[in-house]
């Protein structure tokens, strides 16, 4: 009776130091690893034009990515300056040079310039100067209300090139064939001066 009793015990006590000695199941090993602090952003961080979406002048929204494979020259244009008849020259350069660029107008009022309304502006660019190259929605162009695109277009640390915030209305970005920005032109160089004519045809 005695052993019997000893046995009984000694088979329970290794049973107990088997439970303790197996490990215990963590919750979190089913669960996806949650990324680290700042993964996130850096993931989603712009790395060429290609990754931002505007919206068109008539509100449809348009990837920048579609219009991969061909140089881009971004202008912020405006209706009411000087520089204005600008326009024209762009035109010109898009039907002219459409085989390398496509020019793309982004209207701003950042220098109080501009029409009240996107469709006004659809009007008077077509009306006046026949414009067929793509334009979009109005923006802000400079300081903490410039859109997504335009701060990473002025921003050396973000696009790797240029510095340079627009000035004044049609200001001018060059971007090449894989969506970097390689150049900014002020307002001052026409869209069909030899200089950057020279930089789109090379």
């Amino acid at each position: 009776m005695k052993n019997s009793l000893l046995l009984t015990l000694a088979t329970a006590a290794t049973a107990v130091v088997f439970i303790a000695a197996k490990p215990a199941t963590s919750t979190a090993m089913n669960t996806p690893t949650e990324p680290k602090e700042g993964a996130s952003q850096t993931a989603a961080a712009p790395v060429s034009v290609y990754d931002f979406t505007v919206k068109s002048i008539d509100g449809k929204e348009v990837k920048l990515s579609q219009y991969k494979g061909k140089k881009l020259l971004i202008v912020n244009t405006a209706s009411k300056c000087g520089f204005t008849p600008q326009y024209k020259e762009l035109e010109e350069l898009s039907k002219k040079y459409g085989n390398k660029v496509t020019v793309l107008g982004f209207p701003s009022n950042s220098f109080n310039q501009e029409l009240a309304s996107n469709a006004e502006v659809a009007t008077f660019c077509e009306k006046n100067f026949g414009v067929t190259f793509p334009l979009f929605e109005t923006v802000a162009v400079k300081g903490d209300d410039a859109t997504p695109l335009y701060k990473y277009l002025s921003d050396k640390t973000k696009n790797g090139a240029v510095s340079d915030a627009p000035s004044w209305n049609f200001c001018k970005y060059l971007v090449d064939e894989k969506g970097h920005v390689v150049k900014f032109y002020n307002s001052k160089v026409t869209p069909l001066s030899p200089e950057l004519v020279a930089d789109i045809t090379k």
